[in-house]
């Protein structure tokens, strides 16, 4: 049944189904005008419909689940990744080396391709927005390394802001740390966020970025987290760190269930597909079984004057194991190369 926090008024379907973990808004959409969503019995054909917790909402005939729990993972990002779904130019996304167990997530802003370091993930897209919101004034704090020269006078000089080819950047904390051969490094805070602020603004100043690792946002740091691991905030903690006024905007739920996708499906239309894979993988095991009892008949009528061999090692099934331990390798971690 649907899930939502505003009894009266609801929330848009799409929404709904969206905050449920199985699709985005737009996908949920696109299942809407396929007519595999049903709102009280009947199908709908538009996504301009409200609905609240006295609904009934399904998809492809199955019953919407509880909204899922607010969930925020912390993801140290490689080099080489883009953070988008899919990428017309077919360069890997960091959505393709994300582990199978993490729920449908979407990244809080992004990072450039070869920009390394924390990138926030989370499952409520309410959070997202909120969190993205320049007005939320939270510092995004990175490491630099770029070559040239600077002084701690021209990095105070932007405390004020500075206007690059036209566009304003705001207030920029930029602390000189030290030299390294030609290179410096340079911790550098940032409350906006606008597209390759830090490159920009490096560059203004005389030097050429060859490294950027974002190192905190907000509140969340990346710590020890190695390359390419994804490490869940526990929900005390992620609600303590939010803060009231960030919980209250976005409409955080904290009380709804957790759901392992590592062994439940991400879409509804692929459970028959999956209990048809269940039942042709039980006839195939049962042909390789009389297969196999057929052969070893042979075996035994050539090997009566051999050595009797010791049994062979019964294989168990496969089981499904508990869910991985935080934090989590992803599927493939590239190497940074820089």
């Amino acid at each position: 049944m649907a899930s939502d926090q505003n009894k009266n008024s609801g929330n848009r379907i799409a929404k709904v189904i969206a905050r449920a973990g199985l699709a985005s808004r737009r996908e949920a959409e696109a299942w809407i005008a396929a007519g595999r969503v049903t709102v009280n019995g009947r199908v709908i054909a538009s996504p301009a419909l409200n609905v609240t917790a006295r609904d009934r909402v399904a998809v492809d005939g199955e019953p919407l689940r509880l909204r899922e729990r607010t969930r925020l993972f912390l993801f140290n990002k490689p080099r080489g990744l883009v953070t988008t779904t899919s990428d017309p130019q077919g360069r890997p996304t960091i959505f393709s080396v994300l582990p199978a167990s993490l729920p449908r997530v979407v990244s809080v802003g992004r990072l450039d391709l070869n920009t390394e370091g924390l990138l926030l993930l989370t499952n409520d897209g309410a959070l997202k927005r909120i969190l993205e919101l320049p007005a939320t004034g939270w510092l995004r704090t990175y490491r630099v390394r770029a070559f040239g020269k600077v002084t701690q006078d021209s990095l105070d000089a932007l405390k004020g802001g500075v206007t690059i080819s036209g566009i304003r950047y705001g207030p920029i904390e930029a602390l000189f740390d030290r030299e390294q051969g030609s290179n410096v490094w340079i911790t550098v805070g940032i409350r906006e966020g606008k597209n390759r602020e830090v490159r920009n603004v490096m560059d203004h100043l005389g030097l050429k970025v060859n490294r950027l690792i974002r190192v905190a946002f907000g509140p969340f740091e990346l710590g020890t987290l190695r390359d390419g691991m994804v490490q869940e905030v526990e929900t005390d903690e992620l609600k303590a760190a939010l803060g009231d006024d960030v919980v209250r905007a976005a409409g955080c739920d904290f009380t709804g269930p957790m759901v392992d996708h590592s062994i439940e499906a991400r879409r509804p239309a692929a459970r028959g597909a999956e209990r048809r894979a269940s039942t042709d993988d039980r006839g195939d095991r049962h042909s390789s079984k009389d297969a196999a009892r057929s052969s070893r008949d042979d075996d035994r009528e050539n090997r009566r004057n051999e050595k009797r061999r010791p049994p062979r090692k019964r294989r168990d099934r496969a089981r499904s194991g508990p869910r991985p331990s935080r934090p989590m390798p992803s599927r493939k971690n590239p190497r940074d190369d820089d």
